[in-house]
């Protein structure tokens, strides 16, 4: 299912969140930072995160578009100015020339102009969070902030380890990736008010979901190709972090190709490097235990959701939930 089917039902609050976004980033007056303006609205992304506040808050309290949804709309935005901020930052962090099929902002404009821009879009999102006047929002935003910054700092020091564990490894993307999508979900129940068991069972609902999400996002930067991804393939293997798909190859491995696997991880980092490691990836079916896993984590988002009533919006963040797995596998795009 494609993801303007799936947000059909949340249609025009996204359309005012596109308005509510472009609006936060007008602050930027001189005409230098306009063009960093239109540069970040020009490839506006899947906007997933404001979709799940947005759902998430209607599938737990039934509410349809009205009136009083500014407050949910603002919310919505400023996730996903936190979102594109975090980009920007790991962009110069991993030295990414590429995202989206385009420049990144740090290959266009360089590393302090990104840094700079990067605090700036996390002091507006805060900023419009903080307008809302719910300290409990500002509490579920800001503790995720946190947490992303700690899996970015356990991630880049965890970098040519290759005796990770995977359980290491799944901490890492919970904080890091899962728990801006846990606090996107948990954020819009609150909105409405929701009572503590629905805002566990949202929360619960986006970390795993995040987690799906990293996983195929793994596994399409070892396996995909630059015109499908919109960047680079082979990112993670150039800047050293393991990510699922090889640490499920050094599981399954003999001794001797483990060994051969960790020299080329150690000392290759070009295309012939990312040729033979997918190569060992289809040989020792290491593609198919990470699929797996990814299912695991989206069946666990799917059920954690079983308990709100049957409406649009829960449908759409089950099939949100499915769509990780139909495009994240899907090396044709």
């Amino acid at each position: 299912m494609k993801l303007k089917e799936i947000y059909s039902p949340i249609e025009k609050e996204l359309e005012r969140m596109e308005g509510v976004l472009a609006d936060s980033l007008k602050g930027m007056s001189s005409r230098s930072l306009n063009r960093l303006n239109d540069f970040l609205l020009e490839s506006p992304g899947k906007r997933i995160r404001p979709a799940m506040t947005i759902l998430s808050a209607k599938a737990s309290s039934g509410h349809g578009l009205s009136t009083t949804d500014d407050q949910l709309i603002r919310v919505a935005a400023a996730v996903e100015l936190i979102h594109m901020a975090s980009l920007i930052h790991d962009d110069v962090i991993d030295h990414s020339p590429t995202r989206h099929n385009r420049p990144t902002v740090n290959s266009r404009w360089g590393q302090d102009v990104s840094i700079a821009l990067g605090d700036y879009l996390y002091s507006v999102a805060f900023e419009m969070i903080s307008e809302c006047g719910n300290v409990d929002i500002v509490r579920c935003i800001s503790c995720a902030t946190s947490q992303m910054c700690e899996g970015e700092l356990l991630q880049v020091c965890e970098r040519d380890n290759v005796d990770l564990l995977k359980e290491s490894y799944i901490l890492i993307v919970k904080k890091k990736t899962a728990s801006l999508f846990a606090a996107s979900c948990q954020a819009g129940g609150l909105v409405y008010g929701s009572q503590e068991p629905v805002r566990t069972a949202l929360g619960e609902y986006g970390l795993n979901f995040g987690v799906a999400f990293q996983i195929t996002d793994d596994y399409l930067d070892l396996m995909g190709e630059e015109k499908v991804l919109g960047k680079e393939a082979g990112q993670d293997i150039k800047v050293g972090e393991m990510t699922l798909p090889i640490l499920n190859l050094l599981g399954s491995a003999s001794k001797d190709e483990a060994s051969r696997l960790r020299r080329l991880l150690a000392h290759g980092k070009g295309d012939e490097t990312l040729s033979q490691i997918r190569k060992m990836l289809s040989d020792h079916g290491a593609e198919t235990r990470t699929k797996q896993i990814a299912s695991s984590f989206v069946d666990s988002a799917k059920q954690r959701i079983g308990i709100f009533s049957q409406s649009s919006y829960k449908t759409s963040l089950l099939s949100l939930a499915d769509h990780v797995m139909e495009t994240g596998f899907n090396l044709k795009g």
